[in-house]
């Protein structure tokens, strides 16, 4: 029998047509990202990842926050969490902001669409690991690839700086006319199905399967469109049970006899101590003797100081490189006027590198301790160190920051200016830098030295905090020895010598003063700046547009930039500035208070790559 033509092409036609279907079913998800248009003009945007807390690196706010650098608060809040020191549980929910920007990357893929995270290399990390242990597959090893052209995957090294893209996606401008305000980005669980997830988003199905087709797999990054976030059921704290009358009556009485027997025992226990420190100081005061005969030596002495400056040091001395004073000698032409750049910092070149040299003239193992601490993206980085075996200098080697301090782009330059867009991520930046050491650090340090000419911008104009030199760990001390800067110090510490984090908070508020105003923390007269601001904020919103706009730096007034932002940040200063420390703000409500300004959010990317220009000339 004959088979007719056209039934054998249609025949061809369907069976290519289901083989085409078949391979599509098992084409793999996309690895490299979601590609964008760099001019749709909903980018960038504020959007969300949905994650779960783990066990056992990830079971708090504050280590979640750093991973992806927002504070505990911007976590807390849209997760309905509560008390943001409060500690998780494992695969507990969350909703962490991220910022998602239009990349470009190559002409092989074109633009990506992602959230940029910094992650720095700790032993063992890979690419594959920190993408789905960490990131738990919101993004892939392949995209991390694409976003670090200029490393080799299998080549890392323990303090590499690597862009992990966070899989995100801005809504359309249709979308957006239909009221989707985010797609949040939701990585889908084996145990998952569509009607699931839609339920718990409280979205229709179609609603997801039309974003993100009909072939979700598991560890897929999808897309959920929601107008407002839902709101997180969050496990409740139990309190702990009272105990009976009569146990509490009979814990009382054990206690009694208990602290009886304990304040005898203490009595005894600090004659025995009383009389031991007595015989103690006998034996360092002999000892001293004998040192200083012994150091009196000809050529004992600076030898000896070294040795002990070296042992004080110790610890550091894996962490950081020690520098030869030959080494920096050659790099600043023997200290010359010509490499000074302010103080006793220099500027020198080591085999290529540019680097700051803080020359010390005294034992700086105090600010060691604390640097070897801290290691955050807007606090200037320490590269190691040096002692003179001579003259038993110290001398710290710090990273190079290109654009100098602000305190000379506020104060002295006459033909830049910044505009109020980088003004506001400059705080920003610093605010973060702080809320990390009074936050992450234990325990919490005390910077003591806030100031415009301690905080340094980068090539890309982002700002460092600087010079640990006063830095104190530990907070809540009285000190009678009080340093800082005029105009910068806050009254509980000039009055009593009180050291604590609120003491940051104030000399912050001062330079927040500063990127509004224009003007110095105090002036040639002797005037604080803090004192030109009362009152600025009374009356009605039309007085307030008034005295702020006669008060805030005339270059500003130049540009378009939002008096609502402006007033919004001088009221943050405002509450920083508060004599009583206790109602000054802490720096996780002040992070979240200035990145809420629209003017930073949509306009200053967060990695600074794609940043609209920011000096004007």
């Amino acid at each position: 029998m004959r088979t007719k033509p056209h039934l054998v092409s249609f025949s061809c036609l369907l069976l290519f047509f289901l083989f085409h279907r078949l391979v599509r079913s098992q084409l793999p998800p996309n690895i490299t990202g979601y590609n964008c248009t760099a001019n749709q003009t909903t980018y960038p945007c504020q959007t969300y990842a949905f994650y779960r807390a783990t066990a056992p690196d990830f079971l708090d706010l504050a280590s979640i926050g750093d991973l992806f650098h927002v504070s505990r608060l911007m976590i807390s809040e849209p997760s309905n969490i509560s008390s943001p020191s409060s500690p998780l549980i494992a695969d507990q929910s969350l909703f962490v902001p991220i910022t998602c920007s239009c990349n470009p990357t190559n002409a092989t893929f074109g633009s990506l669409s992602a959230a940029n995270l910094t992650y720095t290399i700790k032993a063992g990390d890979t690419y594959y690991i920190v993408s789905t242990t960490n990131f738990q597959n919101l993004t892939t090893y392949q995209s991390v690839e694409v976003f670090n052209p200029t490393f080799v995957p299998t080549q890392l090294d323990i303090g590499d700086k690597i862009v992990f893209p966070i899989f995100c996606k801005c809504p359309n401008e249709t979308q957006v006319q239909n009221g989707v305000n985010y797609l949040v980005s939701y990585v889908f669980q084996p145990s998952d199905n569509v009607s699931s997830v839609a339920s718990r988003f409280g979205v229709q199905t179609q609603a997801i399967t039309n974003l993100n087709g009909n072939n979700i797999q598991p560890s897929d990054t999808i897309f959920i469109p929601v107008n407002q976030l839902p709101v997180l059921s969050q496990p409740e704290v139990a309190p702990a049970a009272s105990p009976g009358k009569t146990e509490r009556k009979g814990v009382i009485v054990g206690l009694a006899i208990g602290l009886g027997i304990c304040g005898v025992l203490l009595v005894l226990f600090f004659v025995v101590l009383l009389h031991r420190e007595v015989l103690s100081k006998r034996r360092d005061m002999e000892d001293a003797e004998r040192q200083k005969l012994k150091f009196n030596r000809p050529g004992m002495g600076m030898k000896g100081m070294e040795v002990n400056l070296m042992a004080d040091v110790s610890d550091c001395l894996d962490k950081y490189r020690v520098f030869k004073i030959e080494e920096l000698r050659e790099a600043t032409d023997y200290f010359s006027e010509s490499c000074l750049i302010q103080g006793s910092v220099y500027k020198g070149s080591i085999h290529g590198d540019i680097y700051a040299i803080k020359k010390m003239k005294w034992n700086a193992c105090e600010e060691l301790k604390i640097l070897q601490k801290v290691n955050h993206g807007n606090l200037v980085k320490l590269e190691g160190f040096c002692i003179d075996p001579e003259d038993t200098n110290c001398y710290l080697v710090y990273e190079f920051i290109e654009n100098g301090s602000l305190y000379s782009w506020l104060h002295e330059s006459e033909n830049e200016k910044l505009n109020w867009k980088t003004r506001l991520r400059i705080a920003v930046d610093v605010a973060n830098g702080l809320q990390y050491i009074h936050e992450h650090t234990r325990p919490r340090v005390v910077h003591k030295d806030i100031k415009s000419s301690n905080i340094l911008l980068d090539s890309n104009m982002r700002a460092k905090i600087a010079n640990f030199g006063l830095a104190k760990s530990g907070c809540n001390a009285i000190t009678m020895h009080i340093v800082g800067t005029q105009g910068y110090i806050a009254p509980e510490y000039l009055a009593d010598g009180v050291v604590s984090t609120k003491m940051d908070v104030f000399s912050f508020g001062v330079v927040l003063l500063e990127l509004i105003s224009g003007r110095e923390a105090i002036d040639q007269e002797g005037k604080l700046l803090q004192a030109s601001v009362n009152g600025i904020l009374d009356g009605n919103e039309e007085r307030k547009v008034k005295k702020v706009r006669e008060w805030m730096d005339g270059r500003l007034l130049e540009e378009s930039c939002s008096m609502e932002s402006v007033i919004s940040v001088t009221a943050v200063a405002i509450a920083c500035l508060n004599k009583d420390p206790s109602r000054r703000p802490s720096m996780v409500d002040i992070v979240y208070a200035l990145s809420k300004s629209d003017d930073l959010f949509f306009d200053v990317s967060e990695d600074g790559l794609s940043a609209p220009p920011v000096v004007a000339r």
